[in-house]
């Protein structure tokens, strides 16, 4: 199994390209090596912040730019956030992941009840993950202290792309905030959203800036647009579900160890998409009934779908 960090546009635009079942077939022979017994990670996520957030993102029911807005909810404190890990830790989740609706971590209490809630998620047996925005290298040193396993920041899309879904924040500071949190100590979770009105080749620049970073980013979701009515984006179709396994597919072959994570949209996929996704090379899945904002498949169904892919959980 070879790493590279070298791969250009072209190349794994003719990857995307590839007949589907050529395309599987080299993304089996990577995922079989890369996980052998196919070990699929489960991962929980809940809204610690949800709404009001100061960034633009046309995709996003949480920002103030667009009327889907959902500010006005309370804050959740520390002991409820918790009490939520436990239970998802008895529905079996191995990660457990906490979102806050900010453009970058706000100083004070607010940072402590996050530290706080990472050593209790730690405690518990499970790895914690946040999302937050934007960070200094002071408050990524002290969520490392405290345990933090990973830091999501995606990239969304193709530098080329970006413009057209945020204003508000550069794709140069979002590298930069991945750059503090490897600096650190703590794993990346970056990837990025398909089906907001980008070409092919915006697809395969996406997958080439991640594909380049030294090392690779440890979990790589995979979303598909959910269009959320009062965003900039509510009118676009469906993602067609043979195009995120496209995408999976790519980034495995890219990414040999990292986790590919089935993220938003995956409500959208029949049974059989979900596990071609899971055959093309996905190792991790969001599990449980909400996912941030917009519903996810509920806890039965998921461990019934595992079931019938025969895929193992855990770890």
């Amino acid at each position: 199994m070879i790493t590279r960090h070298d791969w250009c546009r072209s190349e794994i635009l003719a990857l995307l390209e590839l007949p589907l079942v050529d395309l599987l077939w080299q993304a089996q022979q990577v995922h079989r090596e890369a996980n052998p017994g196919y070990h699929v990670q489960l991962a929980s996520l809940l809204s610690v912040k949800t709404g009001g957030c100061e960034e633009d993102c046309a995709y996003c029911p949480q920002s103030l730019h667009n009327s889907s807005d959902l500010s006005g909810r309370p804050e959740l404190e520390v002991e409820p956030v918790l009490a939520r890990a436990r239970t998802a830790k008895q529905a079996g989740a191995d990660r457990f992941c906490m979102g806050w609706a900010w453009r970058e971590i706000r100083d004070g209490a607010p940072f402590e009840a996050m530290l706080a809630m990472v050593r209790g998620v730690r405690g518990l047996g499970l790895e914690a993950c946040v999302t937050a925005g934007m960070l200094s290298d002071s408050q990524a040193a002290r969520l490392a202290e405290a345990g933090l396993s990973a830091y999501n920041h995606n990239l969304d899309t193709s530098p080329e792309h970006y413009g057209r879904i945020i204003t508000t924040r550069t794709y140069q500071e979002r590298l930069e905030t991945l750059q503090r949190v490897r600096t650190a100590g703590i794993s990346i979770c970056c990837g990025g959203i398909i089906g907001m009105g980008e070409t092919q080749t915006d697809r395969a620049g996406l997958l080439e800036v991640l594909a380049n970073l030294d090392p690779h980013p440890e979990s790589v979701p995979i979303n598909a647009l959910v269009a959320v009515e009062g965003t900039p984006l509510e009118e676009l179709p469906p993602v067609d579900p043979l195009e995120l396994v496209r995408m999976v597919a790519t980034a495995r072959i890219l990414m040999p160890s990292a986790r590919v994570r089935l993220s938003a949209g995956r409500e959208q996929l029949g049974r059989e998409a979900q596990i071609l996704c899971l055959l093309a090379g996905a190792d991790s899945i969001f599990y449980g009934d909400t996912l941030l904002t917009t519903s996810n498949p509920a806890v039965e169904a998921d461990r019934q779908l595992l079931a019938a892919a025969g895929v193992r959980v855990g770890g």
